[in-house]
């Protein structure tokens, strides 16, 4: 798959297009991308998704709360896996985000990109204070000589399938509900850091991973399975501050089962299973370690069950 960030060095074959944020390629996602391929197909076009960089939740609220469900590797991953050939990364920048709708489908839509059909959410709003929406698109579109088609997103029961309806499930525990939601589990990607290594020192050492831009899930404890140079493992994991020990930053701590090996600045991929608990304080490292015992005992059993 071609990644083409910003204004292509040379014109591009004209494509059908996918347009949006796509944070998650989740399953309401689907219903977009998967009509984009068949246009694709069909009119004998190339198969392309564009998407912003940073998101525009970050541009505009760069104080927010980490939200991503996935990171831009993963994100590309997903889209190349769909069977698209070309990935444009527009960056969504104070230039962009002045663009009136119709610069920005002449400069972006037909100048960069050569969409020939644009894909978009039925609810998408594009353009300077969001003022363009798939009825102007579609209109300029006509003008300018490209088509526009609306796809309303999947819904379960009423409700339609969202990242924040995502979010929201990896935020009350409900691990099985966001991985139906995605399509696919729900992974953390990153670098393994040095941490305290206090876990060492009560039998239970942990690889430490940032959290970076993901949303935050309940805090607490998960079985969980986590990938390390391509060979995949089984353990035990915390998600929060650690306040048993008067933690402050948020972390995601995997302790892996029967393992040893030194990983320190290797990247990883950490798949969560089951929510176990809560995070909780204890009284003392001797009940922290006794629990996390209990943890391991459960996380196994759960794991066993998912072989």
């Amino acid at each position: 798959m071609l990644i083409v960030e910003g204004p292509p060095k040379s014109e591009l074959p004209p494509c059908a297009l996918a347009l949006g944020n796509f944070d998650g390629v989740h399953e309401g996602h689907l219903e977009v991308l998967n009509a984009t391929l068949r246009k694709a197909e069909d009119a004998g076009l190339v198969a392309a998704v564009a998407v912003f960089d940073p998101h525009p939740r970050r541009f505009f609220q760069p104080d927010s709360p980490p939200f991503r469900l996935m990171d831009d590797v993963q994100q590309a991953d997903a889209i190349r896996d769909l069977g698209f050939e070309r990935l444009h990364i527009l960056p969504f920048n104070a230039a962009m985000s002045g663009m009136m709708p119709r610069e920005f489908a002449e400069t972006v839509l037909t100048g960069w990109v050569h969409a020939s059909h644009v894909f978009v959410g039925a609810d998408f709003e594009f353009g300077k204070g969001r003022s363009g929406d798939v009825p102007i698109l579609s209109g300029i579109g006509s003008q300018i000589g490209f088509g526009v088609t609306g796809v309303a997103l999947k819904a379960e029961g009423e409700t339609k399938v969202s990242s924040s309806r995502i979010r929201q499930a990896l935020e009350d525990g409900e691990i099985d509900a966001a991985r139906d939601l995605l399509g696919r589990p729900w992974v953390v990607r990153g670098a393994v850091e040095h941490g305290d290594q206090r876990g060492r020192t009560i039998g239970f050492p942990t690889a430490n991973i940032s959290l970076g831009d993901y949303c935050r899930p309940a805090f607490g404890v998960y079985a969980v399975r986590i990938s390390v140079d391509a060979q995949v493992h089984v353990g035990v994991a915390n998600v929060g501050r650690r306040p048993t020990v008067d933690g402050t930053t948020e972390r995601l701590e995997v302790h892996i089962f029967d393992f040893a090996d030194d990983i320190y600045g290797q990247m990883t991929e950490v798949e969560f299973i089951r929510f176990l608990r809560p995070e909780q304080k204890f009284n003392g490292l001797d009940a922290l370690k006794a629990q996390i015992g209990q943890d391991a005992i459960a996380a196994r059993a759960v794991l066993a069950g998912q072989a």
